[in-house]
């Protein structure tokens, strides 16, 4: 039981371990997920960061010609200001007027070109003018254009750097959590290590038990002699050796309305081990040798008095005597097995007195053998 139970120890540990290893895998695979994002984002971001540049570039370049139109449209309004200044120097508001007065009309020539240069005076404010006011307008325009570019710049750097930030948290959490379960892996895979030391050194404690049972045994049938503490002053001998691991007495009720049931476990159970030596309990006559249902291959002897021993489950090829030979204590008459109704190599050893099953520790314990 002991092996069993070492074995349902590690067989655990290692449904843990392969737990913890699948989750492993699905946590590398979230952690390759989020640094792909984290990488497309890396890569918008960039993109985001070169238009940020175009952006500012654009906003600086669009200033710049704004603040250039701004000094033509102030040169210009400066030159239409000296012309109109130039243009009203005379005493008299009308030029035209002042021209014709101030010519000798018999001078005709004289006088138009005086008119033709008051044309191309006219003509150049009237240029200086529109020019001022086309400056002006295009400044304003381009200042707009760039307060529009500060303003996208903005949007696109505060977009790209939120993006970029959630996929590095991501990624930071994923990578987290995977470091976190390999950690957890890695405990795992030591307990399984001990337990599985644990589990073999039990199983090579066992085996040794099973090992020195059959070499006792062994030299009990060569030389004659039984194991110390086999035989009792009452000449009564153990039948086997071993842990006892299922008593005499009841072993599941199950109640209903109509009333309770169950089954009654009527001989002692030693762990015997398979092929271990088996032997009988006092001298007598064995009056039953060979399979017998739920016993398996069975030995039944009688000690007289209406006193009989029983020995169920013996191997195949293990039983060593046939019906009609008598023994005596201690002698080998079998070998253990899991013959019929048996889960493991043991002996199921029985008392009857008559034709009712008794308790075989307290029956063997009166005669001062201990069983086991």
């Amino acid at each position: 039981q002991d092996v069993q139970n070492a074995k349902a120890n590690t067989a655990a540990a290692a449904a843990a371990v392969a737990q913890v290893q699948a989750l492993i895998d699905n946590l590398k695979g979230e952690v390759a997920a989020a640094q792909d994002v984290a990488a497309q984002k890396q890569g918008e971001y960039d993109a985001a960061k070169r238009k940020l540049d175009e952006a500012t570039a654009t906003a600086q370049a669009i200033q710049a010609q704004a603040d250039a139109s701004k000094q033509e449209a102030a040169t210009a309004a400066r030159n239409a200001g000296q012309i109109v200044s130039q243009m009203f120097k005379t005493s008299g508001s009308d030029m035209t007027v002042s021209i014709f007065l101030e010519s000798d009309p018999s001078q005709v020539d004289q006088l138009l070109s005086k008119l033709g240069n008051l044309n191309r005076v006219a003509s150049r404010a009237n240029d200086v003018y529109t020019k001022a006011v086309i400056a002006s307008k295009n400044a304003e325009a381009l200042s707009k254009q760039a307060a529009k570019a500060q303003e996208e710049r903005g949007k696109l750097e505060a977009t790209a750097n939120q993006a970029l930030a959630a996929a590095q948290a991501a990624q930071s959490a994923a990578e987290q959590a995977l470091a976190t379960q390999e950690e957890k892996g890695i405990e795992l895979a030591q307990q399984l290590a001990f337990l599985q030391s644990t589990e073999n050194e039990t199983a090579a404690a066992y085996q040794r038990g099973v090992e020195e049972a059959r070499r006792l045994a062994e030299e009990a049938r060569q030389g004659g002699a039984l194991p110390a503490g086999w035989l009792s002053g009452q000449g009564w001998a153990n039948p086997a050796y071993g842990r006892l691991s299922d008593g005499y007495g009841p072993r599941e009720v199950i109640c209903s309305s109509g009333g309770c049931s169950g089954s009654f476990h009527y001989g002692q159970d030693i762990a015997t081990g398979c092929d271990a030596s088996i032997r009988t309990a006092s001298d007598g006559r064995v009056v039953a040798a060979g399979y017998s249902g739920t016993y398996g291959n069975r030995i039944k002897i009688d000690h007289g008095g209406g006193i009989y021993s029983l020995y169920a489950h013996l191997r195949y090829g293990g039983i060593e005597v046939n019906v009609g030979d008598y023994v005596s204590a201690g002698q080998e008459i079998g070998r253990s097995g899991t013959t019929g109704a048996s889960t493991g190599c043991h002996l199921h050893f029985e008392i009857w007195n008559g034709d009712s099953r008794i308790n075989p520790y307290s029956f063997m314990a009166d005669r001062g053998v201990p069983l086991g």
